[in-house]
């Protein structure tokens, strides 16, 4: 899915293709200049448009997909494809044993997730647990994922302020609307604030890290 064909192009044209196969090269350039690719093992369709609205008319319910990488701007940026709804569409379109993975793992993504029903898994070894390393990533499924090495300060990242998600109840509000309606709801949250949790957990004293863990 893409909003602007022009993008692919330009990333062409810019020779951001250049280092891989030749054949990958060909295919990616046939879907971005037809947005259609039928070969012998794959067949490949760019959706163009807003993601919200392509998905529900170009992406039956029905696919059960195995894999679905989701890779949008930041939240921050784009938060109109991490919100409640748009990552429970996803949700519904994954085989019971598909993954969903994603480079995010803001806690306001992954509670997103968690409401949109699926089960979750971090990706990328994040030890010694500190918020200054970043996971790789995060997994979700619809079943149960092995178990996950979450650490401490991810499972609590996920109980502040932090970890309220992006909500746009009909998939059609711009992004400054998305936003300004998250950070409403948390003036008006009861949960912990994210700055007292990055106080702990970002603590210089080893001794004050080694209590936490």
């Amino acid at each position: 899915m893409e909003n602007d064909r022009q993008v692919p192009r330009q990333a062409i044209a810019d020779g951001l293709l250049q280092g891989w196969p030749e054949l990958v090269q060909e295919i990616l350039q046939d879907l971005a200049q037809t947005e259609t690719v039928n070969r012998e093992f794959l067949t490949a369709h760019l959706a163009i448009g807003d993601a919200r609205q392509t998905l529900l008319s170009v992406v039956p319910r029905q696919i059960n997909a195995d894999a679905i990488f989701l890779d949008p701007f930041s939240p921050p940026k784009c938060p109109q494809l991490w919100t409640v709804e748009f990552l429970r569409h996803l949700g519904d379109r994954l085989a019971p044993t598909g993954r969903l993975a994603t480079y995010c793992s803001a806690a306001a993504v992954r509670s997103g997730l968690q409401l949109a029903g699926l089960h979750l898994a971090t990706m990328g070894d994040c030890q010694p647990p500190h918020p200054r390393r970043r996971p790789l990533g995060t997994l979700a499924s619809p079943q149960p994922l092995p178990p996950s090495d979450f650490a401490p300060w991810e499972m609590e990242h996920l109980q502040t302020k932090a970890a309220i998600p992006y909500r746009d109840p009909l998939g059609t509000d711009p992004a400054a609307v998305i936003l300004a309606r998250r950070r409403a709801e948390q003036s008006q949250s009861a949960l912990e604030p994210t700055s007292r949790w990055k106080k702990r957990w970002l603590s210089p004293d080893p001794e004050t890290m080694a209590s936490a863990l």
